[in-house]
């Protein structure tokens, strides 16, 4: 199932430990495993406090959130914090 990610910040070292510069990680991963944006980020070695704010389709989501086919998820880190959590309800899968 491919799934489009976004990776901003210091987030994208995880992935490009030399990168440089202030645009976004982007990249597609085909993986069967990844059903929750908590399995996301393990694949990735992402702890979940080093994740401030996540967005799937634009939409502001936590960490229970499924993902589906097509989807895209966006995760900025903690050194780039939003007032999101003030204002928009966090779009959570039970």
């Amino acid at each position: 199932m491919p799934i489009n990610v976004k990776l901003f910040g210091d987030l994208r070292k995880k992935i490009k430990p030399n990168i440089s510069g202030t645009t976004s990680l982007r990249f597609v991963i085909n993986d069967s495993e990844v059903d929750r944006i908590v399995d996301l980020l393990k694949k990735f070695n992402i702890e979940e406090n080093e994740v401030t704010h996540i967005f799937v389709n634009g939409r502001y989501a936590g960490l229970r959130k499924k993902i589906q086919n097509g989807d895209t998820v966006a995760l900025f880190p903690r050194n780039m914090a939003l007032l999101y959590k003030w204002y928009f309800k966090r779009e959570e899968d039970e």
